[in-house]
């Protein structure tokens, strides 16, 4: 898999070597049709891409990141509070929705400057980006909607531009005449960090709260002093990758994956499409010895793919990482009692194959508070 996503032999660039996408075989129609057709990094492929990245790595830099940890606390906090005042008198609470959606989405529309009315819109439609049992009609309705909250974001910021992304791309994008970004290329570009900047970490978090409840003794090992919240956090992007499947890769040419360790004698032919799966390496028992599948945050190699590798690595992944390393001490912390509300067989998985959580994650918050 690493060898793979580093090869330039492999392209994610439907438009140069994706047979069924140039002869016009894929419509809008397609449940993934949003994650081929964008033009941004996600999609660029060699000097395309570096050009995309360029741009988007000087808007969304380490230092711009880091400031944000004060108002991760806050926004962290003032969660909890809302959260004790909901689990008033023991009754459920779905953590998913009241806990593990609204800071990941806060944050990134604050760091976007999105004007906090269209945060519900954002949701919804960043949910139908993952959603990929959707109905045809589902798909090209939203892809519509997607595009003119994008578009009229955009406006709103070349008119009252301020200290957030958004005006940063479009500084970029209105650059030397706009030579160094197109108004497509800006549009999907905000497509990409707005959606992938908050549904990751959504499952990040849900899924290190699930494993933790679902594995009292490796929480006992963090607060023993065994473990850290580090390791938390890098064991559950190993064993539940956020994004289990993502689409979509073409072969420029012929592959034989035996040359990339692989199995011998399989070949990839040249236009065909490949999906990374993510969740798959995580799991790798040569990589991780045979119990691969279990959650253990005392392990020695933690190494993952869940932020992609080589080139396309995330750009969000700092981001992703600090939320949760706030988040969850804080959670457990407040709410050492924390306990799931129902069966862990009966919780389900979202309705998808690319994003890897739950549709809700009911827990108790107990008597006992901090």
């Amino acid at each position: 898999m690493r060898r793979l996503l580093t090869d330039p032999r492999v392209s994610k660039d439907p438009r140069q070597h994706w047979p069924l996408w140039i002869d016009g075989a894929i419509s809008p129609e397609w449940p993934l049709f949003t994650w081929v057709a964008v033009r941004n990094m996600f999609t660029a492929y060699g000097g395309d891409h570096r050009r995309l990245r360029l741009l988007v790595s000087k808007a969304f830099t380490a230092r711009r990141t880091a400031a944000l940890r004060p108002r991760i606390e806050q926004l962290t906090g003032d969660l909890l509070d809302r959260l004790h005042a909901a689990g008033r008198g023991g009754e459920p609470v779905d953590l998913r929705e009241e806990f593990c959606y609204p800071l990941p989405i806060q944050v990134i529309s604050e760091l976007f400057g999105l004007p906090e009315k269209r945060s519900a819109d954002l949701r919804e439609l960043v949910d139908s980006i993952f959603h990929t049992s959707a109905e045809p009609e589902e798909v090209t309705g939203n892809y519509a909607r997607l595009y003119a909250v994008m578009a009229e974001l955009v406006a709103d910021k070349r008119e009252f531009p301020g200290d957030d992304l958004t005006s940063g791309l479009i500084a970029a994008r209105d650059d030397e005449d706009g030579g160094r970004l197109s108004e497509q290329e800006l549009l999907d570009t905000l497509v990409l960090m707005i959606s992938a900047g908050h549904e990751t970490t959504v499952n990040l978090i849900d899924n290190a709260v699930h494993a933790l409840l679902t594995h009292p003794e490796q929480l006992a090992h963090v607060r023993a002093g065994r473990a850290s919240w580090d390791d938390v956090v890098e064991e559950t992007l190993r064993a539940e990758a956020p994004v289990a499947n993502l689409p979509l890769r073409y072969a420029v040419e012929d592959l034989d994956l035996g040359e990339l360790g692989g199995p011998q004698g399989t070949v990839i032919g040249k236009g065909e499409a490949i999906l990374a799966a993510y969740a798959a390496a995580g799991r790798s028992p040569e990589q991780y010895g045979p119990d691969a599948g279990r959650f253990d945050v005392t392990r020695l190699d933690k190494e993952h793919l869940a932020f992609g590798h080589g080139v396309h690595h995330c750009l969000g992944a700092p981001l992703g990482r600090l939320e949760a390393r706030i988040a969850l001490p804080a959670l457990f912390e407040r709410f050492p009692d924390l306990e799931l509300a129902v069966s862990p067989d009966e919780l389900l998985p979202v309705d998808s194959f690319i994003s890897n959580g739950h549709r809700s994650l009911p827990v108790r918050l107990s008597g006992r508070t901090r």
